[in-house]
């Protein structure tokens, strides 16, 4: 029963996280139709992604503060009831600062559920949690891939429609107002078409409603209980630098995610402008790129059932190294270029999980030090890829994109091991239980030492006790003897000495143990009886 619980968990999360990755990247492709919606151009509501990013960070912070003090599934469905709010109130906005506020609302409530999920697969599985945490993040990939489709789909039966819609209607328009048909009839397809396409977040809101009611429903079973107690058994278990950990992982997340979204940002326009691609080969070329990431990530989630997070980290900081080195002297190469776009998506793949999961193995992975890591990633997303486009337009002729590859892939080859090698220290708990073992280990030596010196004392002295008693009888049996020869016959004194003989034989210790001179002694006395 707690096994299928476990694997119920991991399926509600996968699906979460579906919805969250549909979310994110639904944005770009109905941006256009986001600005008509609200009688704006798009160079007017920039402002919209910051409010977004803005509402996400602030969604980390909070979550990660509530998931250590309330039951996970409720959180976790409160924040998707949130985002399906958001989702359902775009389409009838019409204000752009309500259309704002918005974003912010959907951008806080996927902070909460980015950093809550990261921690209830960690809390959930513990050591197990490597390939369920690919799978989390797998699915995210999915959710922005599928996301851009689903909202062609819409863009394309509308357009097929209204098309269709416009001609008849321009053709029964009398001649003498071609002006006014056209205009009418353009605005007709503009608000019907944006109508249609924002349909897309009514689609996916109505997908993550679906998705809360199961989180729901768990925290009406009150499963999360006994993950709040793993995770109480856990707090012992700190690593003796923790909170450099979490800060080392923090600038490591901060390069990692910033590069991800800077090379998947900015490779189309330095296909074009750099390598002189034509328009179609330079989507072809962005399209492998997160090909290759969505992929190796599905694979992932094999691999860590029998590579640890460790393993995974290096080999993909190794490929990430290799292949922004190729493409920052050989980008001009259309091989290189294609080759190198490859391997780099592919590498890029697997470090956020597998970080999250190689830190879990060290020290104790709370709410407020997941939201750290989000946090990191969200900085990285938003200050790597600005400063990227403002050095480029700055250096035309510099492919800043490559550089930076380049810069942030030797800062995490440099980052993991110093992170490797504080994880590795002994925590304070260790070296007590260290210090305790060597000191039982010096007491039982010295207490064999001193049992050893006792014994050869006590045979020492039992060996001059017996030499001493042995003398002793010797002296008196002589003298038995001669009195015995003095004295013919059965005389009284021999039966007075013998009583007196044996008292002294039986009284001594040694005869008591049986010593040879007690055996000699009564050898002796048969002969002289």
């Amino acid at each position: 029963e707690g096994a299928a619980l476990r694997w119920c968990i991991s399926v509600a999360l996968c699906a979460a996280f579906l919805g969250l990755g549909m979310s994110i990247a639904v944005l770009g492709p109905t941006f256009p139709n986001l600005a008509a919606n609200v009688h704006k151009n798009v160079s007017d509501i920039y402002y919209i992604f910051v409010g977004r990013s803005l509402g996400y960070l602030g969604g980390s912070v909070l979550g990660g503060v509530l998931f250590d003090c309330m039951n996970a599934h409720l959180l976790l469905a409160l924040s998707m009831f949130g985002t399906t709010v958001g989702l359902y109130g775009i389409p009838w906005c019409k204000k752009s600062l309500l259309l704002t506020v918005l974003m912010s609302v959907i951008g806080a409530s996927m902070g909460i559920l980015d950093t809550g999920g990261n921690v209830l697969a960690l809390n959930t599985w513990g050591a197990e949690a490597g390939p369920h945490m690919q799978a989390l993040h797998f699915s995210f990939a999915v959710g922005a891939f599928v996301a851009p489709i689903l909202a062609k789909m819409a863009l394309g039966g509308s357009e097929s429609k209204d098309l269709s819609v416009t001609e008849k209607t321009n053709q029964s328009i009398p001649r003498s107002m071609p002006t006014v048909s056209a205009a009418s009839a353009v605005s007709a397809l503009k608000h019907h078409l944006g109508a249609d396409f924002l349909w897309s977040y009514v689609v996916i809101g109505t997908y993550l409603l679906f998705v809360s009611f199961f989180f729901f429903i768990l925290y009406s079973k009150g499963s999360s209980a006994r993950d709040k107690s793993k995770a109480s058994l856990q707090k012992c278990t700190f690593a003796r630098y923790h909170y450099a950990l979490i800060a080392l992982l923090f600038v490591f997340f901060f390069c990692y995610v910033g590069a991800e979204v800077t090379y998947g940002s900015y490779i189309f326009t330095y296909a074009e402008v750099f390598a002189e691609m034509k328009e179609n080969e330079a989507a072809a070329l962005n399209s492998v790129f997160w090909g290759a990431f969505a992929a190796c990530r599905g694979v992932a989630i094999f691999c860590a059932a029998c590579l640890y997070p460790g393993t995974m980290i290096l080999l993909s900081i190794v490929g990430s190294a290799v292949s922004s080195s190729c493409l920052a002297f050989f980008a001009r190469h259309p091989a290189s270029l294609w080759a190198g776009t490859t391997v780099y998506g592919a590498s890029m793949a697997t470090i956020f999980p597998s970080g999250i999961s190689w830190i879990e193995q060290y020290t104790v992975v709370q709410g407020k030090s997941a939201s750290l890591f989000v946090i990191g990633a969200a900085l990285g997303e938003m200050c790597i890829p600005a400063l990227v486009g403002y050095l480029q337009g700055r250096f035309h002729h510099v492919p800043v994109v490559m550089y930076t590859a380049l810069v942030t892939s030797a800062m995490t080859v440099i980052l993991f091991p110093l992170m490797y090698k504080l994880a590795n220290c002994p925590g304070e708990s260790d070296l007590k239980e260290m210090s305790e073992s060597e000191d039982r280990k010096a007491l039982l030596s010295n207490s064999g030492l001193n049992e050893d010196e006792e014994d050869e004392e006590d045979a020492g002295e039992w060996n001059e006790a017996d030499f001493e008693v042995i003398e002793m009888n010797d002296t008196l049996r002589n003298s038995v003897i001669e009195t015995s020869r003095k004295i013919p016959g059965d005389s009284p004194a021999k039966v007075s000495l013998q009583p007196h003989l044996d008292d002294v034989l039986c009284d001594s210790p040694v005869a008591a143990a049986g010593s040879p001179g007690r055996k000699n002694v009564n050898v002796d006395r048969e002969k002289n009886d």
